[in-house]
C-alpha cells in the first residue's frame, strides 16, 4: 500500500488511498465544486425500473476514480475475469485536482459510469449521481451490509443531513480504528490477551506505567487524540448516539455526559503519563514507527498501518476495538469507506450497479483486505494470514459488523472539524485547557457547520 500522508482533514491520517473514502467523505455540503444548487435538479430515487442482468455483448463501464492504490483496478480485473465481454475504461484523476474536477466530469456528455466519492452533499443536491434505492432493493444490499456502514452514504439529497434518506454511493472497502497492542510487552507484564472491559483496559496501562513501559503510543500532531476520545465516547453513549452527532443530526452535542467522561478520561490518562511527552509533535508515521520498535504497549491507530506493523513485528502485534464497560457490551468501531456512485448521465447504469454488487461479494472482499482495506463482506471465508495483525482486524471488523457498531469519524462532521479537534486536542494533553473547554469549541464548531 501506498503511503503518502496529505495534509487536510482525514488524509493527514491515512495514504492517499484510504483518503480517498476518509476526508471529508461526511461532511455534509463540503464539496461546493461537485455542483450549486440549481444547476441542475434535486436527485430522486431511478424512475423506472431497474434490471440486474449483465449484458452479454460487448460494453465498456466507465470508472472515475482518484484512488492510487491497487484496490480498484484489483476489483475491476476481477469483475472482468467473471465478464470478459466487459471492458474497463479506467479514468484516473490526481487527487489533489479531482474535487474540482468533479463536478465537471459528472456534468459532461462524456460522464462516467461510476465516480469515487470522497464527499457527499452537493454532488447529490445537484442531481450528478443517481440515488442506489432501487438496486438496494434489487440486489439486498440492506440484508448483506451493515446498516452503519450504509448510512455513512445516505443523504436527504438536500445537502444538509447525513445518515438518512437516499443511498448515493456503495461501498468498496472500508478503514477500522481501534487499539494494537505489542504481544511481547504484554506477555512480560502477564497480560493474556485483549482486554475485555474498559475497566480491564485502565489496569492494563497502569500495570505498563508501573513497570516503565509506555502505556500508549499516539499521533498528536495528526490530532490522532481525537481517536482515543471517540473510542471513549462511543462506550459511555450508544454508538447511534456518537454517529447521530457525526451525521449532523439537530440537537445532538458532545456536551454531554459521554462526552464529558470521555475528555475527562484523556485528560486523566494523559496526566497520570499514559501517553508519550511530545506527542504533540510526532506523526502518524513516526508514531507507528516507535511502536513497532516497542516503544508502546497500545497504539490507537487504524487499518492502514497494518501492513506496516506486520512487516515490522510479524505475528508480534494484536489488535482490538476499545472494550465497553461491560464483557456484554456491543462491539463499537471508527471508520468510513472508499465509495462509488452511479453518474446521472451513466450510459450503463445498470451494469454500473452490478459491478457494485460485485463488491459486497466474498470474493471483492478478499480483494480489498489484501489491498489493505476492511471488507464489505462479511463472509467466514474472507481470511488474511494466519498470525498476522490483519487477521486479528478481521475478527474485530466481524464484530462490529454484527453489531452495527461503525460510527463515522468526529473529526468528518464538518469540513474544518479535523483542525478544531486536532488544536483542541493537542491543548488538552498540553494542560493548557480543561476537559469542557475542549468540549465548548468541538461543539461550537458542530454548531457553525449547522448554519
Amino acid at each position: 500500500m501506498p503511503s503518502s500522508p496529505a495534509a487536510t482533514p482525514r488524509r493527514r491520517v491515512f495514504n492517499r488511498s484510504l483518503a480517498a473514502a476518509c476526508t471529508t467523505a461526511v461532511a455534509v455540503g463540503a464539496l461546493g465544486a461537485c455542483g450549486t444548487p440549481g444547476t441542475a435538479p434535486a436527485s430522486k430515487p431511478t424512475d423506472g425500473a431497474v434490471s440486474t442482468a449483465i449484458p452479454t455483448d460487448k460494453v465498456t463501464l466507465s470508472i472515475l476514480t482518484s484512488d492510487e492504490s491497487p484496490t480498484t483496478k484489483a476489483l475491476t480485473d476481477a469483475f472482468v475475469k467473471k465478464h470478459p465481454n466487459v471492458t474497463i475504461d479506467y479514468r484516473f484523476t490526481a487527487y489533489d485536482s479531482y474535487n474540482t474536477s468533479l463536478a465537471l466530469a459528472l456534468n459532461s456528455d462524456n460522464a462516467p459510469d461510476l465516480a469515487l466519492l470522497n464527499l457527499l452533499g452537493n454532488t447529490a443536491k445537484a442531481g450528478q449521481i443517481r440515488a442506489l434505492d432501487p438496486y438496494v432493493k434489487a440486489y439486498g444490499w440492506d440484508k448483506t451490509v451493515s446498516a452503519s456502514q450504509l448510512d455513512q452514504w445516505r443523504s436527504n439529497g438536500k445537502g444538509n443531513q447525513l445518515g438518512t434518506g437516499n443511498l448515493w454511493a456503495a461501498p468498496a472497502g472500508f478503514s477500522l480504528v481501534g487499539v494494537y497492542y505489542n504481544k511481547q510487552i504484554a506477555t512480560k507484564l502477564g497480560i493474556d490477551g485483549p482486554p475485555k472491559t474498559l475497566a480491564d483496559f485502565e489496569q492494563q496501562l497502569a500495570k505498563a506505567k508501573a513497570a516503565g513501559e509506555l502505556p500508549i503510543q499516539v499521533s498528536n500532531l495528526d490530532g490522532h487524540s481525537s481517536f482515543i476520545f471517540q473510542a471513549l465516547a462511543n462506550q459511555f453513549q450508544k454508538p447511534a448516539d456518537s454517529t447521530a452527532w457525526a451525521f449532523n443530526k439537530p440537537g445532538s452535542t458532545v456536551e454531554n455526559e459521554a462526552g464529558t467522561k470521555a475528555a475527562e478520561k484523556l485528560a486523566d490518562w494523559t496526566a497520570k503519563g499514559y501517553l508519550p511527552e511530545g506527542a504533540n509533535g510526532v506523526d502518524n508515521a513516526g508514531a507507528t514507527a516507535a511502536y513497532t520498535k516497542g516503544k508502546g504497549l497500545f497504539l490507537f491507530d487504524g487499518n492502514w498501518d497494518a501492513g506496516v506493523v506486520d512487516k515490522a513485528m510479524p505475528k508480534s502485534s494484536g489488535f482490538f476495538t476499545l472494550p465497553g464497560l461491560t464483557p456484554e457490551s456491543p462491539a463499537a468501531g471508527v471508520g468510513t469507506s472508499l465509495a462509488y456512485a452511479i453518474s446521472t448521465k451513466a450510459k450503463n447504469p445498470d451494469l454500473a450497479a452490478a459491478f457494485l454488487n460485485f463488491l459486497t461479494s466474498p470474493e471483492a472482499g478478499q480483494i480489498q483486505l489484501d489491498n489493505g482495506f476492511m471488507p464489505v463482506s462479511q463472509d467466514a471465508s474472507i481470511k488474511a494470514a494466519e498470525g498476522s495483525v490483519r487477521a486479528e482486524f478481521v475478527e474485530a471488523w466481524g464484530k462490529v459488523g454484527k453489531s452495527n457498531g461503525l460510527t463515522p469519524y468526529f473529526n468528518n462532521a464538518t469540513a474544518t472539524m479535523n483542525d478544531v479537534l486536532t488544536s483542541q486536542g493537542q491543548q488538552l494533553i498540553a494542560d493548557k485547557i480543561k476537559p469542557a473547554d475542549y468540549l465548548k469549541a468541538v461543539q461550537a464548531e458542530w454548531a457553525k457547520g449547522q448554519k
